[in-house]
């Protein structure tokens, strides 16, 4: 009853934004940052040349501007909101499963991992399509190798996931040091650290091809399971007594979201924050209540990242990391984090 009672609570803490703003304000977004840049284009031609590809429209505009549109700009873009609703939604669901406010995607070793398998790629191949799928692989693997560790030793299973995962992490992280004090300073080493401070400079379709299945999918999975992410977020016997598998549950959920956060570090770097702020945000506008708080933070991800990505690549004449950027947001937001909760899950 205790529990029935909590999981009401919750759905009633639903407050304040409307579903048709968390929608069409990323839409509006988009259409406005194709036109930003050292080369502006105006938002009529952009909608032109958009809507030239559906309707029979006579050209305005000159074959420069279709270009920077469609081939630059455009893949940058949608690159941009996927990353960003990718990473909001995979912390949401962490923070959900382990119900602590201060989690992160990386939690279990999964941006770590993923950094060195880029350093690895561009120390022994330097081909992007290898670093991208290095990156990847050794992002899954990390949290292969966080499971493994925590089944070592019984004890709380979630406790044990977290701390093998900060072993993970920081054996990864050494790693990454090891791959830069090898490296060649000329080019080697300069490639692994504009990789490791986040950009979506390279941005193509053929990213896109591969990366936007395993988020659209991960993302898709945790949207289908986020009621009962409610539940979970509620206590492990609450969760059993309503009936729920919560560790197949639980192993789920992981899954998705490494690979969603595996996807996308792996195509722009580590971006930092996103994952953690994001869904603090979320949680001020629409409640705690998951069946509302994950797609609201798609929608939030999504216009955060592409408003710092506008930022990082307008603001001055060479281009600012995104991590740069998102670390100037989300670290003072973390402190107020700490303050307010000290810690805990409120």
């Amino acid at each position: 009853m205790q529990s029935v009672m909590a999981q009401v609570a919750i759905q009633k803490k639903t407050v304040g934004i409307t579903p048709f703003v968390l929608l069409i304000l990323p839409i509006i977004l988009l259409a406005a940052s194709l036109g930003i840049g050292r080369f502006p284009v105006s938002l009529d031609t952009v909608f032109s040349i958009l809507g030239s590809h559906v309707f029979p429209i006579e050209p305005t505009w000159t074959g420069i501007e279709e270009t920077v549109v469609l081939q630059i700009r455009l893949p940058r873009v949608l690159l941009a909101m996927l990353v960003g609703a990718g990473l909001a939604i995979a912390g949401a669901s962490f923070q959900g499963l382990f119900r602590n406010p201060l989690v992160s995607p990386g939690i279990l070793g999964v941006a770590a991992g993923t950094g060195f398998g880029a350093c690895l790629g561009i120390l022994m191949f330097g081909e992007p399509i290898a670093i991208t799928l290095l990156a990847f692989v050794f992002g899954i693997l990390a949290v292969i190798g966080a499971y493994m560790i925590s089944k070592l030793k019984t004890g709380s299973s979630l406790l044990m996931l977290v701390l093998a995962g900060v072993i993970v992490g920081a054996f990864f992280t050494a790693l990454i040091g090891l791959m830069q004090y090898v490296a060649d300073p000329e080019e080697q080493l300069p490639a692994m650290v504009f990789w490791l401070m986040g950009s979506l400079a390279g941005a193509s379709y053929r990213e896109l091809l591969w990366g936007a299945p395993l988020i659209v999918i991960g993302s898709s999975i945790l949207l289908l399971l986020r009621w009962r992410i409610n539940v979970l977020s509620l206590g492990e016997e609450e969760a059993q007594s309503l009936g729920i598998n919560t560790q197949w549950l639980r192993w789920i959920i992981i899954v998705a979201a490494t690979f969603v956060t595996a996807a996308a570090v792996a195509m722009t770097g580590m971006v930092g924050w996103v994952g953690l702020v994001i869904p603090h945000v979320g949680r001020m506008l629409v409640g705690p209540n998951h069946k509302v708080l994950l797609p609201a933070s798609i929608s939030l991800g999504a216009m955060f990242l592409l408003i710092t990505d506008n930022v990082a690549r307008a603001a001055t004449a060479a281009e600012i990391p995104l991590s740069i950027l998102t670390a100037l947001i989300g670290a003072p937001f973390f402190a107020y984090l700490l303050r307010r909760t000290g810690g805990r899950w409120a």
